[in-house]
């Protein structure tokens, strides 16, 4: 039976590779926006070290890239975005995980994923929930709390919001890390253009204006394969 000295785990909603990115199809062919879907998924596995990972999915195709790289599929067909992830972290509990990381699959220049409190010069609580926001602080890119935490899950519109809102609910410490790379992920033709110190992304066109943000499509209820990084639905 796994024990409390069970690491961390870390849980990443991933889409099917072949169906990822659509609102770049006017820059990138499928093949392209494939082999990037692929590609973010790589950094951000490789971004979680030693810890051991669960791929929430319901693609035969990414099942079989979780496994080639060392991780572990929760398979999830007909379930929502927010219920898969919830069924995750029941696992993950169920297995003796102290405390959970979720991630989304779509970040480019994932990193410290094994070590989110070492990115806060303070002092981080134990059982603190950890949000991790995207740049335009809507959406949730990481967020990090005990297994057992009364934490509603809230992937979909607003969601960085609506997460604090939920933690602070939990009377948990909750601490808000703002970090540059983290909350760059990759949903618009305009995110294809990092700044340089970041880094460069494959199969990035050339630099186009950019417009305003759509409104983020209401993903809550969609299956994992609708909704996991449907661009802005966490």
């Amino acid at each position: 039976m796994p024990g409390a000295t069970e690491p961390t785990a870390v849980i990443v909603p991933m889409k099917s590779f072949a169906l990822a990115k659509s609102r770049l199809a006017g820059v990138l062919d499928p093949s392209q926006r494939s082999a990037l879907a692929r590609w973010m998924a790589e950094r951000v596995l490789a971004a979680t070290g030693t810890l051991p990972t669960m791929v929430v999915c319901d693609d035969p195709e990414v099942a079989d890239f979780a496994t080639a790289h060392g991780a572990r599929t929760v398979w999830t067909p007909g379930k929502g975005l927010n219920a898969a992830l919830a069924s995750a972290v029941r696992t993950a509990a169920g297995d003796g995980h102290p405390r959970v990381v979720l991630a989304a699959g779509d970040l480019p220049f994932a990193h410290h994923l094994d070590d989110l409190a070492g990115l806060v010069q303070a002092p981080v609580p134990q059982d603190a929930v950890l949000v991790v926001p995207d740049r335009h602080l809507e959406g949730t890119n990481v967020v990090s709390f005990p297994s057992g935490a009364p934490l509603r899950l809230a992937f979909g519109p607003d969601s960085y919001r609506r997460h604090l809102q939920g933690a602070e609910r939990t009377q948990l410490p909750v601490v808000e890390i703002h970090d540059e790379a983290l909350g760059w992920d990759v949903d618009t033709p305009a995110d294809l253009q990092p700044p340089r110190h970041l880094g460069a992304l494959p199969l990035a066109p050339a630099p186009a204006p950019s417009g305003p943000r759509a409104d983020s499509p209401e993903c809550a209820d969609a299956t994992v394969d609708e909704c996991v990084t449907k661009e802005r639905c966490r």
